[in-house]
């Protein structure tokens, strides 16, 4: 039931990219049609085997990834990916990278001091990042979090907001706190706010400060200037990770402004310690009008975000002799 979906809308769906027919009765699976059609459809079903034999729900992004692996060879990795767990959120939910590149964004992250996520709106940057960051302070590899990004409208000017310093940045800041709740809930996540166990402030507080014994996520970089975005790279002290998030196709910069992820990501590819990871429109991960969306706005701009390295994360360079795939 799992693997169907709700109305078997995943059992269609699946009879659509494979050209079998799949019939459910009780427990037993049916698949029926030319040999090479019932042989892919079964490849897909064994892809899929880590979620629904655990009776956690198939997506049809999970369906379309599996499918993507197998075309491309990729199947053994595919495994890999539907067993490996890297959290439970507060509801009991199995939270696991669902494509090849989150899962190489998960080992770049592991791997380098520093990271930098680039793609599109739902492929999962901010939520794996704030992912690895919990579990680092879980395992205490790190002493706290510190979170930030910088206090830009998306094309609405809000005026003064009400309230103390952090009741003036919180509505900025809440995809991070979305986050945080589903890992860690409410209660939780407010104790270790209270405690500075987690800190989430805007950029502009970042200066002077040296970031040790910490993992420091900068979310929705593409609305740094290159000032700002210099600056933060260097608050990094010792015993530090930093993740910098960003979309450069949602710029909310004036005109003119050159963002400081766009400058960041070239003046760094190269340089050692730092993993520079690239999403397209087939990581998208939320609702699937999303991924048609992402496109449909990419073919209007001219832009190829389809066109990625055939590898989990888009380049990396080496650090210490490794180097993420």
């Amino acid at each position: 039931m799992a693997l169907a979906g709700a109305a078997e809308v995943n059992l269609r769906r699946i009879e659509e990219l494979t050209g079998s027919s799949l019939r459910l009765h009780g427990l037993d699976l049916y698949l029926s049609g030319r040999p090479a059609q019932v042989e892919r459809a079964c490849a897909l079903l064994e892809l899929l085997r880590p979620l629904w034999q655990n009776g956690e729900p198939v997506a049809v992004v999970d369906i379309q990834t599996a499918l993507t692996s197998l075309d491309s060879g990729r199947s053994d990795e595919h495994r890999d990916l539907g067993r490996q767990v890297l959290a439970t959120s507060v509801r009991g939910r199995s939270l696991r990278p669902r494509t090849l590149r989150q899962k190489g964004f998960i080992e770049a992250m592991e791997s380098h001091d520093l990271t930098l996520a680039i793609g599109p709106a739902g492929t999962g940057k901010t939520f794996l990042a704030t992912v690895q960051a919990v579990r680092m302070l879980q395992d205490r590899r790190v002493e706290r979090l510190v979170l930030t990004r910088p206090a830009v409208e998306a094309g609405e000017r809000l005026g003064f907001l009400p309230g103390d310093l952090q009741q003036k940045v919180d509505p900025y800041l809440r995809p991070l706190y979305d986050a945080l709740h589903t890992l860690l809930g409410q209660e939780r996540t407010t104790q270790l706010l209270e405690k500075g166990v987690i800190e989430v402030a805007p950029l502009a507080y970042m200066r002077g400060r040296t970031l040790a014994d910490a993992f420091v996520i900068l979310d929705e970089a593409q609305n740094t200037t290159p000032a700002q975005m210099r600056m933060v790279l260097t608050r990094l002290g010792e015993n530090a990770r930093m993740v910098v998030t960003g979309d450069v196709t949602q710029i909310d910069l004036p005109p003119g402004q050159i963002s400081g992820l766009v400058e960041a990501s070239e003046v760094l590819d190269g340089v050692e310690g730092v993993a520079l990871c690239r999403f397209t429109d087939t990581d998208v991960v939320r609702h699937p009008l999303v991924q048609r969306l992402v496109q449909a706005y990419a073919r209007r701009d001219g832009t190829a975000t389809t066109a990625a390295p055939r590898q989990g994360i888009g380049r990396t360079t080496r650090r210490s002799g490794r180097s993420a795939r």
